[in-house]
């Protein structure tokens, strides 16, 4: 039951509504076990009767958000997509997010729209390159952090290790929600710290949400002996250290709530839905572009994180998800693009469950509203109702480190080739950058990851049927030119240039730093800047 259905009133008490919201975001290194995670959270929210419902990725049942052929082939998540449903009186947004490298600009976008993130380790490998660099990014924003360590019915590390990893890595004090009673690939059951007793492991198929079966400390004791004394002890050592668990530190994002399961299993699933309800922050007051708070009983307003074509093959509509921020959504309400100050008709509004839809009629603060057929909308716009206008920052582009020209394959197809560009770049699938140099027929893609070029060469042949040739360009350092003016400067260098972005930002490209340097040696005057790292 999605929460258009579960709405108790349509225009009245905004606030209400919103603290019944959780927006939040699944954050891991590929093959953790994310979708996995995100599957089984429907279950236990008893949205989808069992895991694997939808068909997907090789080797196993797909999950209900990857539905990119690209994605189920792989058994990876290079998209994200929103999940949207009721736990008790609970209105859970779910924002899945890409499991590759090489799309941390999709995820940037993601985590631009949730109030709190859930990071997903691997027991075996704890803290990868890509959990550190997603961690960057909910840092930079102020995200607060749950930590589930997944797979612990197989063999991996130590849990004081894991733990100790997050305090010297990433700095955050590990506060122990669940602990782990037998180690990693011998699972027993966790040990329930709020309330002492034990959760007994009790594997399910498939995820599936069987009952918890609880024990009391006595008779943990009894049956565990060691194991279940061992536990205590690493706990109590655990929170000596300052491993206590604090709401205002986990909000504050300077602590981690920790917890222990196998998501493939079901197990710890619902602790960590119930911990996400009673401790998770709901939707806030957010800040415009001219640091103006808004309030969340404010008229409608709502910001588009994410574009996406290609959802409904049968159709090749495309979907705009857009975060609501302030006031009550109502489908087949006109809003103000503030971006480009004309109307746009809200009357194809969806939430959005995988590839499975519902008209939404009503939505609140924290939702994520699919708008149908919204080829007028762009990531980063703003939308809203009523005076004063809004316009909340923009969603910034990191510096491209990957760069191809792109040709149609087929001359015949050019119709369909500059469609295809144009919609992959208001996507960000790639960022499209042009110069008059090499002229609009010839436009340069850029991307942070190589696989992105792969993403985009697989939609233009299969959505926009005009097959593509890449010819790869040896740009090694890139920034931003600050003055158009000094373009020629950057043009005349033997192996630099200047490209112009879809959003009119000037990118300079280099072969290599030392190109760079030695151009601003020779021109003190010339003004380059840096552009946004990952996780920066």
């Amino acid at each position: 039951m999605t929460a258009g259905r579960t709405t108790h009133n349509r225009t009245g008490d905004v606030s209400g509504e919103a603290r019944r919201r959780r927006t939040f975001a699944v954050i891991s290194h590929p093959d953790a076990g994310k979708s996995t995670l995100t599957e089984a959270l429907a279950v236990h929210a008893k949205v989808i009767a069992a895991a694997g419902a939808v068909h997907g990725k090789a080797g196993r049942h797909g999950v209900t958000s990857d539905w990119m052929e690209m994605e189920r082939a792989r058994g990876i998540s290079i998209t994200s997509a929103a999940l949207q449903f009721a736990y008790g009186d609970t209105v859970i947004n779910l924002v899945d997010t890409p499991g590759h490298a090489d799309f941390s600009e999709d995820t940037y976008r993601v985590l631009s729209a949730v109030d709190s993130a859930v990071m997903l380790l691997d027991a075996a490998k704890g803290l990868e390159p890509q959990t550190l660099k997603l961690f960057d990014v909910c840092r930079y924003r102020g995200i607060p952090v749950v930590t589930f360590v997944n797979k612990w019915d197989r063999p991996g590390r130590d849990a004081l290790a894991l733990c100790d990893e997050l305090a010297e890595r990433i700095g955050l004090a590990a506060m122990p929600v669940t602990w782990p009673v037998g180690p990693a690939g011998h699972l027993r059951g966790v040990l329930d710290v709020d309330r002492g007793d034990l959760i007994r492991y009790s594997p399910s198929a498939g995820g599936d949400a069987a009952p918890e079966l609880r024990v009391d400390q006595a008779q943990a004791e009894g049956e565990l002996g060691r194991e279940w004394i061992r536990a205590r002890e690493e706990l109590d050592l655990l929170q000596a250290s300052g491993g206590e668990f604090d709401v205002a530190r986990f909000t504050a994002a300077t602590a981690t709530p920790v917890l222990f399961g196998a998501a493939v299993r079901g197990f710890g699933v619902r602790r960590l839905l119930d911990l996400l309800v009673d401790v998770a922050p709901g939707p806030a007051p957010r800040r415009d572009v001219e640091d103006r708070v808004r309030p969340l009983d404010a008229p409608f307003s709502a910001f588009v994180f994410k574009v996406q074509t290609g959802m409904d093959p049968a159709h090749r509509d495309q979907v705009a998800f857009a975060r609501v921020c302030s006031g009550v959504f109502e489908r087949g309400m006109v809003v103000t693009n503030a971006t480009t100050r004309r109307p746009f008709a809200t009357k194809y509004a969806q939430q959005i469950f995988g590839q499975e839809r519902s008209t939404v009629d009503t939505a609140y603060p924290g939702d994520v509203v699919g708008l149908v057929n919204a080829t007028a909308l762009r990531v980063g716009d703003t939308l809203y109702t009523d005076k004063p206008p809004v316009r909340f920052p923009g969603l910034p582009s990191f510096a491209p480190a990957h760069f191809a020209v792109a040709r149609p394959a087929d001359l015949s197809r050019a119709k369909q080739f500059r469609k295809g560009v144009e919609q992959l770049g208001a996507e960000g699938v790639v960022q499209v950058l042009r110069s008059d140099r090499r002229g609009g027929a010839a436009p340069v893609l850029a991307a942070v990851g190589p696989m992105q070029f792969e993403v985009a060469a697989h939609r233009m042949e299969h959505e926009f049927t005009s097959p593509v040739r890449l010819e790869h360009l040896s740009y090694r350092a890139v920034r931003r030119l600050a003055d158009p003016a000094q373009r020629p400067l950057v043009d005349a260098g033997r192996r630099s240039e200047v490209l112009t972005r879809l959003d009119g930002t000037d990118l300079a490209l280099f072969g290599e730093e030392m190109d760079v340097r030695l151009l601003q040696r020779a021109h003190p005057e010339l003004v380059l800047e840096p552009l946004l790292a990952e996780g920066g």
